[in-house]
């Protein structure tokens, strides 16, 4: 991204400068586009789950923005001389299913002929300006919520080596595939300053991201049953250590060792939202999620002096 060109164009209102979840461009006064575009490689042998999860992440970064998804391109590369036909047609139904669930239509897409798979959305939604969520309005006192749990890196790495007990892989696969449509209404109802969803860069790359200082209670980060057991069979996907050398040095860890440090930053496929959110309505947006699929875990707070901490 640092290869593009600074835009001057007032109307882009968020655009890669600050490593957003998506593009933002008004088109009326009180109307605004947000764009995005994202795809990966399987990361489980299901193809209709596969499918499903790369849809329900394209839409996460529209619902991180505060956003209502209007449609979606599919984006597909497949090997046609190696992948059968039906494969790619489950993974092509199993996301025009998920998006159907978030009443979002398939428009049309492209596909290529690749020597690995691939499949994902572009996803347009729509926003009031003034009800705009970034990554960069979160205030010192306010209070950090997470809103499903960390380890799918971690899982998705222990499927390809064999490794993943079943009842792990189907809770991960079930987390990854839920839409953060529900946590995205409640976060904007109950008065959010910031948010972000928290996929590739892990949990504490996406903090960073926020620009602010921040403390982070690890007791409190909600993870997967069984991912601290993977981890110490050090399983921890290449994204994940790239993460962790990325902030290393710009976290107060408190002495904690590496293989929780490395869950911290574990790449995330299709997480849940962190949210930035004001103490006295911390009470209405945990009870708005009850219920729900996963439930909305105050895991720290942010601070005035910009540092990130995390403590045990």
């Amino acid at each position: 991204m640092g290869a593009l060109p600074a835009v001057t164009d007032p109307n882009v209102l968020v655009g890669a400068l600050t490593r957003d979840d998506a593009a933002v461009y008004r088109i009326a006064e009180d109307r605004a586009l947000v764009a995005t575009v994202d795809f990966f490689t399987p990361i489980v042998d299901d193809p209709r789950a596969f499918g499903a999860i790369a849809a329900a992440n394209s839409l996460s970064d529209v619902y991180a923005m505060g956003g209502r998804p209007l449609f979606a391109l599919s984006v597909l590369a497949f090997p046609r001389d190696r992948l059968d036909a039906g494969i790619v047609e489950q993974i092509v139904a199993g996301g025009a299913a998920k998006l159907a669930e978030a009443g979002t239509p398939v428009v049309g897409g492209h596909s290529v002929d690749d020597a690995e798979p691939k499949f994902g959305y572009a996803v347009i939604g729509e926003i009031d300006p003034g009800r705009l969520l970034t990554n960069r309005g979160a205030q010192a006192g306010d209070l950090l919520y997470l809103t499903k749990p960390l380890g799918t890196g971690l899982v998705a790495t222990a499927i390809k080596r064999g490794q993943c007990p079943p009842e792990l892989e189907r809770l991960a696969i079930d987390a990854m595939m839920a839409l953060n449509r529900r946590a995205a209404e409640a976060m904007t109802a109950c008065g959010a300053h910031a948010a972000t969803d928290v996929t590739g860069y892990g949990l504490l790359g996406h903090l960073v991201n926020l620009g602010v200082g921040a403390e982070v209670d690890l007791g409190r980060v909600p993870m997967l049953p069984g991912v601290r057991e993977l981890a110490q069979s050090d399983l921890f996907p290449g994204g994940t250590r790239r993460n962790y050398q990325a902030i290393a040095e710009v976290v107060d860890w408190d002495g904690l060792p590496e293989v929780e440090r490395l869950l911290l930053c574990d790449a995330q496929t299709s997480g849940g939202l962190l949210v930035a959110l004001p103490p006295d309505r911390a009470a209405e947006f945990e009870a708005a999620l009850v219920g729900g699929s996963f439930p909305a875990v105050s895991i720290g707070k942010v601070t005035a002096d910009g540092a990130i901490r995390v403590r045990a």
